[in-house]
């Protein structure tokens, strides 16, 4: 599918498009946002150069070191960048491919030098060069080594170059870029690179492409951090992976490819016993999060075949047309298309639109999919009754919803008894305080400012969503109440233009308890309330961990390290200070509730946010599913990071 592409890659292959405008004046236009999402988005604008040679079929392997000053180096075995005078700019390609924007070899049709690419179409090299101090690009290339350094002068604000240079004779061949990000253009805070970060997406990219080898290095530690990734089973393993300690319906992975009109199809999938479906899209390497044409073809295939399936093996009493939703339970699926033209829908290449590729896809699974029914009577069987029960589910999901369906805008009749609701229905002012307990729940309704605060108690934890069907959820006092207050239905009547609270405010203890509500919470939230979290209206309140007193003087404290060092800079004695614990919101009175966790001008709330999709799936999964081993292994790798309250 990754065929070698014969023609030849020169000057004449990078077309270049427009000039390089003022970047670090709006990075973010060009990065997403300045913060650490758009910090680690330089590295990945680099490796996806990488990668096109690897698409392309002329490299094998890449290389990501974080150095010990926190620049960054990126190097693989591909051809190595031109370093010709272009035609066009008269300055050496590699020049033009670092300081002019929209120059690159993904451009000009025949005269390309990729069939397939991600990226940003180019964009990238010229954007990484401008949010940095200083940046230093080295070819192997035609047995010879040239490099080429842009430095950027705080003092003129100009970037300087003295042009490339001929080092000498190589038997290398390949690119090495280093680059050390000018952190100055970020957000305070955002002064370094997580390796974990790093190393989840190169682990993602090494199962895509199947047979790369793949290295990290972290120099920054007193023993260098080194693990390499290579999968010859690709997104087989990928599967494999996401589905570690789960019981298995289909107990190989079913995969597909094919290639028809000029677009390599991919696709991996499994069957689970969860009660939740994981399906994962790409193209060209590049993850989309809200799917598109590529997701529609699998799905629309696995249904029609699942339904003719059925419709061939049920007896006459128990055939019925299943729904999508009703295959997609316990579904594991990996979709990995390579096109060379791709069109998505809006800015962030999150939803693929082109038309083509739900026929495509659904071409290349149908044929392998319906085999794999008719050779395997027993795990096929084992599909259907996984979907008649899901679908059993769904229909008496949707004789709940009805419960929670708002009449009208107007009609307030149908809200939760214990809710203490606002007088304000301007959403843009509104919140609504989700409380663990009675106890906090009354210090709270007593408290709040009643003008734009909501208060809903909450007895005892909630259901946990991953492991229980969605009628289920729906038998659950708690979280009907949660529904019919928020106003936006839920799963196809979700409508977010009828929430009734601008921010969502989950308020619980501070103690392993209120951790685990929370936790529940926001599984929840994640699972069938995904958009609200993604539209910025989910938070999370801090009440204080500590009261500190010294005669008629108070201080609340939020956290161990804020008390250590309070004490430290205390130069009296210590023992003339009273230091009260809050186990819970309970142990406040409602004067103090307010002014600590819920007054609007002295609190502090955490905005939850997903940087990784994906990543948020699988973390879910592990944390909050039925199977233990893979909790265990992400408690054991997370370990150190635990903030024990004993």
């Amino acid at each position: 599918m990754n065929s070698k592409n014969n023609k030849s890659y020169d000057e004449n292959s990078i077309q270049v498009l427009e000039g390089l405008e003022a970047v670090r004046k709006r990075p973010g236009m060009y990065i997403g946002n300045v913060d650490n999402k758009g910090l680690h988005h330089l590295i990945w604008e680099i490796i996806d150069n990488s990668i096109d040679e690897v698409l392309a079929g002329h490299a094998t392997k890449i290389d990501v070191t974080i150095n010990e000053d926190q620049s960054i180096t990126i190097e693989d075995d591909g051809r190595g960048i031109p370093v010709a005078i272009h035609p066009k700019t008269q300055r050496s390609t590699l020049e033009t491919i670092f300081t002019v924007l929209h120059a690159g070899g993904k451009f000009g049709g025949e005269n390309s030098g990729y069939k397939v690419s991600g990226g940003l179409h180019g964009v990238g090299a010229s954007v990484v060069n401008a949010l940095s101090e200083w940046l230093l690009a080295e070819v192997y290339t035609s047995g010879k080594k040239h490099q080429l350094k842009f430095e950027f002068d705080n003092e003129t604000q100009e970037e300087k170059t003295d042009g490339i240079q001929f080092v000498g004779e190589t038997d290398k061949r390949g690119t090495k870029i280093t680059f050390l990000p000018n952190f100055a253009l970020f957000n305070n805070g955002v002064d370094s690179f997580d390796v974990e970060i790093i190393r989840i997406r190169l682990k993602e990219i090494a199962y895509l492409n199947k047979g790369l080898i793949i290295t990290l290095i972290d120099k920054r530690k007193e023993e260098d951090y080194k693990i390499t990734y290579c999968f010859q089973g690709g997104i087989v393993d990928f599967v494999n992976d996401l589905n570690n300690g789960q019981d298995k319906i289909t107990s190989d992975v079913i995969y597909s490819e094919g290639e028809f009109e000029g677009v390599g199809v991919e696709v991996g999938m499994q069957y689970t016993t969860s009660y939740q479906s994981k399906i994962v899209s790409f193209v060209n390497n590049i993850a989309t999060v809200e799917g598109g044409t590529h997701v529609k073809g699998f799905l629309l295939a696995v249904l029609k075949i699942i339904n003719a399936y059925a419709d061939k093996k049920l007896p006459q009493k128990e055939k019925k047309v299943f729904k999508k939703e009703d295959i997609k339970e316990g579904l594991t699926a990996i979709i990995s298309i390579k096109h060379p033209d791709p069109i998505y829908e809006g800015q962030t290449k999150s939803k693929l639109g082109n038309v083509e590729v739900r026929r495509i896809v659904n071409k290349v699974i149908s044929e392998k999919f319906e085999a794999y029914l008719l050779e395997n009577p027993a795990q096929a069987g084992q599909i259907l009754n996984k979907i008649k029960q899901a679908t059993k589910a769904r229909e008496a999901a949707e004789r709940a919803r009805d419960i929670t369906r708002r009449k009208d805008v107007l009609s307030f009749s149908t809200l939760p008894g214990k809710l203490a609701d606002c007088s304000s229905t301007n959403m843009e002012e509104t919140e609504i305080f989700i409380v663990e307990g009675d106890s906090a729940g009354g210090s709270a309704k007593m408290g709040r400012d009643r003008e734009i605060q909501a208060i809903l108690p909450l007895r005892g934890k909630v259901i946990n969503s991953e492991r229980a069907r969605v009628d289920k959820l729906f038998s659950n006092n708690e979280i009907t109440s949660m529904i019919t207050a928020f106003g936006t239905g839920i799963d196809s009547d979700f409508n977010i233009e009828k929430l009734r609270y601008g921010k969502i405010i989950i308020m619980t203890d501070a103690d392993v308890d209120g951790s685990h509500i929370r936790t529940l919470l926001l599984t929840f939230f994640f699972r069938y309330f995904k958009k609200l979290i993604e539209a910025g209206h989910i938070y999370i309140a801090c009440p204080p961990l500590y009261k500190i007193s010294k005669g008629k003087n108070e201080k609340y404290i939020y956290t161990d390290k804020e008390k250590d060092e309070f004490f430290e800079n205390v130069k009296d004695d210590i023992s003339k200070y009273y230091v009260q614990r809050y186990k819970g919101l309970g142990e406040m009175n409602d004067d103090q509730l307010w002014e600590t966790t819920m007054d609007p001008n002295n609190r502090k709330l955490l905005k939850v946010s997903i940087d990784d999709l994906n990543r948020a799936d699988i973390v879910f999964s592990e944390l909050m599913g039925e199977f233990v081993k893979p909790r265990r292994k992400f408690i054991t790798r997370n370990s150190k990071f635990a903030n024990l309250d004993i």
